[in-house]
């Protein structure tokens, strides 16, 4: 694999304290000791890329196989690290696509790594011989892609601007096979996969629910209970069945949705505001996109990031908040939790919401 360093850094990551399933986290940090540039002294990943981080990824979990953080960002890369158990970093492999790279996955022994970019292309990169392959194509940027390892098949699903929903076989490669393609209406913003739950949010605020047992189908489409436009969704499991159950959505509007399926309570499903500025600037609250949504695989804790440069801890049963990290200089633009649910991962960027600000106010 080809190996690189460099001396700039954005993604950070951290071990999360005792409050992930707790009832009363007691976790501070104290502000007087606080530095600005990494607030929540996490360790700082070397080799970071040179612009935003669209998409942040651990590898499976592997029995005696070490852990592993990927990500690919606006600057055409994909970056490989190894997360040791001393705390310590390496940076390990590197792909230039060059084109943005908008969505990763890894398979799922971890030995290769989907990739969706703006160029319209989806890829594999396979680790062992460094070699990457178009695997499939869409008429527009694709926005997300998830390798889907059932008991009954695999395939790689892929979501596009294209409106598209696409299924690729990777049995026959390098033969690009599509296996089957939905017609969505609207541009994809956003999706998850969790079996055999696949959630894809549109830019009509309309949210589709595909079940992948046997041949895709679609469930059902619900609207959005956030009234501005879907940044990022995740999917949630039910903490006894251990089965999908709902999903969280996050929107510009510093507000975040968590729906529930199959409920027959209404109030199961609702929302909250977050990443708000505490104190009114000039007689107004600031408020801030809410750039990703996950969820701590055993304890389901959900984790919210935002333009503020802060990420919040959230106890959705008890629709509690457990913990918010200091502020940051930058946004935070993605998180990820590692599959054991020991490592908190998390990439500070520009997001473009000062733009978007700036347009508004020009209007």
């Amino acid at each position: 694999m080809s190996f690189f360093s460099a001396t700039a850094s954005s993604s950070v990551y951290s071990r999360p304290t005792s409050f992930f399933g707790s009832k009363s986290p007691k976790a501070t940090v104290s502000s007087k000791n606080v530095n600005p540039e990494n607030p929540m002294n996490a360790i700082e990943i070397p080799g970071a890329p040179e612009d935003t981080v669209q998409d942040l990824k651990f590898s499976p979990v592997l029995q005696n196989s070490p852990i592993f953080l990927a990500s690919g960002s606006w600057d055409s890369t994909v970056r490989i690290w190894q997360v040791n158990e001393s705390g310590s970093v390496e940076a390990k492999a590197m792909q230039n696509l060059g084109a943005p790279v908008l969505s990763i996955d890894w398979t799922e022994d971890g030995s290769k790594v989907f990739i969706a970019s703006a160029d319209k292309q989806a890829r594999l990169w396979d680790l062992a011989s460094n070699q990457v392959a178009v695997v499939g194509t869409h008429d527009e940027p694709i926005r997300s892609c998830h390798w889907i390892n059932s008991p009954s098949y695999s395939c790689l699903m892929t979501a596009s601007w294209d409106k598209k929903l696409k299924f690729w076989d990777m049995r026959q490669l390098p033969s690009q096979n599509s296996l089957a393609a939905i017609e969505l209406k609207e541009k994809v913003y956003c999706s998850d996969f969790l079996f055999p739950l696949a959630v894809v949010g549109l830019s009509n605020r309309k949210i589709k629910i595909f079940n992948l047992e046997g041949q895709p189908r679609e469930v059902t489409e619900v609207e959005s209970q956030l009234k501005h436009q879907i940044r990022c969704l995740a999917i949630f499991k039910d903490k006894i069945k251990n089965q999908p159950n709902g999903f969280a959505q996050g929107s510009i509007e510093g507000r975040v949705a968590v729906h529930k399926l199959d409920s027959r309570n209404p109030k199961d499903n609702f929302t909250f505001k977050c990443h708000r500025s505490p104190d009114l600037v000039n007689g107004f609250q600031e408020i801030y996109p809410v750039n990703d949504v996950c969820f701590h695989p055993q304890h389901m804790t959900l984790v919210t990031a935002g333009s503020d440069g802060r990420y919040t801890f959230w106890d959705k049963d008890a629709r509690t908040k457990l913990k918010t990290s200091e502020k940051h200089q930058m946004p935070i633009t993605k998180t990820a939790i590692h599959g054991a649910g020991e490592i908190f991962a998390y990439a500070l960027g520009y997001d473009w919401s000062c733009v978007s600000l700036l347009q508004c106010l020009e209007i």
